[in-house]
Formats: C-alpha cells, sequence, structure tokens
C-alpha cells in the first residue's frame, strides 16, 4: 500500500509523518495530540497532513479540494488557533474553542482543532479547556503545538499523546526547497531567513512575488537607514506595513469565494457570523506571519553583517544585497551588530504585546540606524 501524498509534505520528519499515516490508516488516531520541536521542525505543516488524511476520501491525496482548502487555511472544518491576548490566551478565545467543538461539521465527517503556541495556555485558560480536551466529541481531533514539552501546563500535556520533532540541518531544508521550488540556492537560504528556518513558510514565500517583493522592500530600508532623517524612517515603516498587506488580497479573494460557496449550500438566511469570525483570524494571522517575516529578514541582514565583519569567506542568507553588507561589515563591530539585532527581538516582543506595529517597527528603525550610523 502506498503512502498517501501528503505526507510527502513533512519529508524533514520522516519517522512522524509514518507514525502519524500508520495511524489514521488503522484507525488508531488519538484524540489529542502534543507536536513539540523547535521552530521549523514542520510541526504545522504535519498538522495539516494529520488534517488532509482524516478528512479526505483518498487519505490525503493532497490535491482534491478537501485537501485544498486545508492547505490554504479555508476549510470550514479545520481550525487554526493562535493566541489573541498580549501574552496568552484569552479565556474568552478558549470559550470560544469550546462551544465550537460541541457543533456538527459543516462538510466533513470529522473535524480538527489545531492550537498553535499551545505553551501559551495559561492556568486559567488551560482549566477551561482540560474536560474539553480530555474528552472531545468522538469526531474531533486536536493538534496543539507547542516549542518544548517543559513550557507546555502538565495538566495540558498530560492529556495529549506527544509527538516530538527533531531540528532540521539548513543544508537539508535548503535542499528540500530547492528540489520542491527550482530556486536556486541563494533564494532558497534568503526565504529560510525569512520564514525562520520554516521550509512549508518558505516555499510560500518563493512561490509569492507580493512576499518577495516585500522582503526586497525590507533590505531596501535597511541599506537606506543611515541616510534618513526621522521623517523618512517613519514613511519607512509604513511601507513595510504596506508590503506586508500586500499579500493579503489572495486570502481575501479565497475567503470571498468560501462566502459565496458557503451561501449557496445553506442560502442567503443562514448565518455567517462563524465564518467571518474565522476569516477575520486568518487574515489577523496572516498578517502577523508578514510582519514575522520582516523580522527575520531584517535579523538575518544584520547577522549577515556580523558574520562577515568576522569571518570575509562566511555563507551569506543575502547575497543580492553583498555590497551593502561588505560596506557595514568593515566597520561594525560584535558589540554593535548584537545591539541592532536586540533592537529587531524587541520589536517582536512589543508586538507580542499588542503594541501597534507601526510603532513597533518605528522603534526599531530608529535603534538599527543609531548602530548603523556609529557601528561599534
Amino acid at each position: 500500500m502506498t503512502t498517501p501524498r501528503i505526507w510527502d509534505a513533512v519529508a524533514t520528519q520522516r519517522r512522524i509523518a509514518s507514525f502519524l499515516s500508520k495511524a489514521v490508516t488503522s484507525g488508531a488516531v488519538a484524540h489529542a495530540y502534543l507536536f513539540v520541536g523547535p521552530t521549523g521542525t514542520g510541526k504545522m505543516t504535519a498538522a495539516r497532513a494529520l488534517a488532509c488524511a482524516l478528512l479526505c476520501d483518498d487519505g490525503g491525496c493532497g490535491e482534491c479540494p478537501v485537501c485544498y482548502r486545508i492547505l490554504n487555511g479555508s476549510h470550514p472544518d479545520v481550525h487554526v488557533f493562535t493566541p489573541e491576548g498580549a501574552a496568552t490566551y484569552v479565556i474568552d478565545q478558549v470559550r470560544q474553542i469550546i462551544r465550537d467543538v460541541h457543533l456538527k461539521p459543516v462538510q466533513a465527517r470529522r473535524k480538527v482543532y489545531v492550537i498553535d503556541e499551545a505553551d501559551r495556555l495559561n492556568q486559567e485558560s488551560a482549566n477551561a479547556f482540560l474536560k474539553t480536551l480530555e474528552e472531545p466529541p468522538g469526531d474531533v481531533v486536536m493538534i496543539l503545538l507547542a516549542q518544548s514539552y517543559d513550557a507546555v501546563l502538565p495538566t495540558i500535556a498530560s492529556r495529549c499523546q506527544v509527538v516530538r520533532f527533531r531540528p532540521v540541518a539548513p543544508s537539508v531544508a535548503e535542499a528540500l526547497l530547492v528540489q520542491r521550488t527550482g530556486a536556486d540556492r541563494a533564494e532558497a537560504r534568503a526565504a529560510l531567513a525569512a520564514a525562520g528556518g520554516v521550509v512549508s513558510r518558505a516555499e510560500e514565500i518563493v512561490r509569492s512575488p507580493a512576499r518577495m517583493a516585500a522582503r526586497t522592500v525590507v533590505l531596501d530600508v535597511l541599506k537606506r537607514l543611515p541616510i534618513m532623517d526621522a521623517h523618512d524612517v517613519i514613511v519607512s515603516a509604513r511601507e513595510l506595513l504596506s508590503a506586508v498587506k500586500a499579500p493579503l488580497d489572495e486570502l481575501k479573494g479565497v475567503q470571498v469565494a468560501e462566502r459565496e460557496e458557503r451561501r449557496e449550500l445553506l442560502g442567503t438566511k443562514a448565518s455567517m457570523k462563524s465564518l467571518e469570525e474565522r476569516h477575520k483570524r486568518e487574515l489577523t494571522a496572516k498578517e502577523r506571519d508578514g510582519i514575522r517575516e520582516v523580522l527575520n529578514v531584517a535579523a538575518s541582514w544584520l547577522r549577515d553583517c556580523m558574520l562577515l565583519s568576522q569571518d570575509p569567506d562566511a555563507p551569506l542568507f543575502n547575497t543580492d544585497t553583498e555590497d551593502a553588507i561588505e560596506e557595514v561589515a568593515r566597520v561594525m563591530t560584535p558589540s554593535a551588530a548584537l545591539t541592532a539585532l536586540g533592537a529587531v527581538e524587541a520589536a517582536r516582543r512589543r508586538i507580542s504585546y499588542n503594541v501597534s506595529p507601526q510603532l513597533a517597527i518605528e522603534a526599531m528603525l530608529f535603534d538599527i540606524q543609531e548602530v548603523l550610523k556609529c557601528p561599534r
């Protein structure tokens, strides 16, 4: 018996792909899983693959309308949640999940819930979630994702089957991306840097002209930062956020089509509230991903400057801006580079605590500019 094609997407974790595939074919799927592993190990990719295997009539062909909707985030019976609170899941969000779990599937035989960053469930939200996690309806599978087992509350972890994801070597990720997209190694390396090492996200970046254009905007801003005045910096922050929003148009088009399909199936009087709420969450998550990519590109460019300042033969993530990197590297000290990288991490923290992305990116650019003007 051949393995359904959807598991090819989990090529960096073949052991896990085999384990989950066998669980589906043997009818031994657990009611709740906890996928743990560092960023870039393929947890979300594996979660979507498992959803395809469970809902697709062919066990996860990867090509039918069901698989297509799951993979692009528009299937009504596959729900992906990320924390809405500044540092955790808010209790109302968890209660919404609990209510939704007990509704019947819209199209498929089963429903799948993916809870990203499960380590951000605090004691209050976890307590509210425990009974549902322990005894969900028979047609529901819960998949929780976290970077480490120890960061997840024991009461949550003990109710899940734990699946551990191993780190993926950069060379393996790069080779896989080249194979899948036809990109050259330089393009693959740059996309992986923007994607934080996540192969599936890097593949989306390579295939998206809008996201590649956003990367170009980030690099252009960084190159021009030393000669900008304060007004230019503020305008550049707006440009970065505009570049982040450009790729959202494709998702909006998919959502419009899904709403129209829902009306055709259920009639114009059917409630669209839950669908509209899900669409709003999807847009918010996609915009958050775009901001994360901006910060990843900035961090990778600064790391290139730091590495080249120490080793003229160091491999770079952003070879298309090598001239600008060399210029900075000639005068930048490791201490200055770390200060600039700290500005990027500060922006991540501020945004995670619901500081306006505009203000967070402005502050980051001003801090990096100060380093680039006096890189010692």
